[in-house]
């Protein structure tokens, strides 16, 4: 479970990071948990004062302290942040399929009259605009850097494929060895239901296979009932789970 924790973190990586030690503390603006926390891996005889130095990076920057527990966690690290009065949140489940699709990538056309799928290799504004239009009002503002502007710096900081049906829904692909990650799958609210997701998703494994991977993985959290039914649909299972502890 620790390599999907590495493969998580490669494939929607922090802009700005700080090793200390085996932890990396991983600062993007406040734009998701993942790029705003503590990767905490390996073993720690100092935990306490590792805990304390991860809280003084984040008190510095003006942000929550966060941290990332995965199958790869410092063993006994849940429990301490659980003693100093860490929150659990956002419990969110990897998913694997074992193999990809056969066929050809493009052309991909959705369901009712939806534009042909494109694969670009960078995040065109439109495709930004629809990802963010889902998912941009979680996030907060920052005073210098648009939350947004952040977003892209993630998104565009390891090569990527950018799927997208028009203005009505986008994926994003990356290439890890074997591994396709999936990630950023979004679809307008007023396009659900149409089978827009399911096709972007397709469209994305079978551009995963022509570059070479075997199997894909995802993230999503317990909550998203939606999106996890269609990964199911799609061939998708659980495979682990982590969460994050929030104070």
């Amino acid at each position: 479970m620790s390599d999907f924790d590495l493969l998580v973190d490669e494939a929607w990586p922090a802009p700005y990071r700080v090793a200390a030690g085996d932890w990396v503390h991983r600062h993007a603006g406040g734009v998701t948990k993942r790029a705003n926390s503590v990767l905490p891996l390996g073993e720690r005889p100092d935990l306490g004062r590792a805990i304390d130095e991860a809280e003084a990076f984040y008190r510095e920057l003006g942000r929550p302290c966060v941290f990332s527990i995965g199958g790869g966690a410092t063993p006994g690290l849940d429990a301490e942040l659980e003693s100093r009065g860490y929150r659990l949140v956002d419990p969110t489940l990897v998913m694997t399929r074992p193999s990809l699709p056969s066929g050809e990538t493009l052309p991909v056309t959705a369901l009712d009259g939806a534009a042909d799928l494109t694969i670009a290799q960078e995040p065109s504004p439109g495709w930004a605009d629809t990802w963010w239009r889902v998912d941009g009002g979680r996030h907060p503002q920052d005073t210098e850097i648009s939350a947004k502007e952040w977003g892209v710096r993630i998104l565009t900081g390891v090569p990527a494929a950018y799927a997208s049906l028009g203005e009505d829904a986008v994926g994003r692909a990356v290439r890890q060895g074997e591994w396709i990650g999936i990630y950023r799958m979004a679809v307008v609210p007023e396009a659900r239901r149409r089978g827009l997701g399911g096709a972007v998703l397709r469209g994305l494994l079978g551009w995963g296979r022509a570059q070479g991977a075997s199997r894909a993985y995802l993230v999503v959290t317990e909550a998203n009932e939606g999106a996890r039914a269609l990964y199911e649909r799609e061939g998708f299972t659980v495979a682990g789970r982590y969460h994050y502890r929030v104070r």
